[in-house]
């Protein structure tokens, strides 16, 4: 009895291993960027996954109006916004 749960030892102390290295770092860093685009208000300044830089003009359940120049918007979903810019960024 004593030598199968040595042999399955290994096993169980790689799977912790890999939660605290590979799974738990990548679920906290989805739960930042679920509260970070939840938080989006019209007027935030923001950078999406595709490098356009732009001001949220309108917001949806799913996408959002983003104006990257006067007069010019575009429609992305939520997901593709990466990074919120601190106001006065975009000139």
């Amino acid at each position: 009895m004593g030598s199968s749960l040595m042999s399955m030892l290994p096993l169980v102390l790689m799977f912790v291993v890999l939660y605290f290295v590979m799974i738990r770092p990548q679920m906290k860093k989805q739960k930042e960027h679920r509260a970070m685009v939840d938080a989006l208000a019209k007027g935030d300044e923001v950078v999406t996954a595709g490098g356009l830089l732009g001001k949220v003009a309108k917001l949806g359940d799913s996408n959002l109006g983003l104006e990257i120049a006067n007069g010019v918007e575009v429609q992305i979903q939520r997901s593709a916004v990466v990074q919120v810019l601190p106001k006065g960024s975009i000139k």
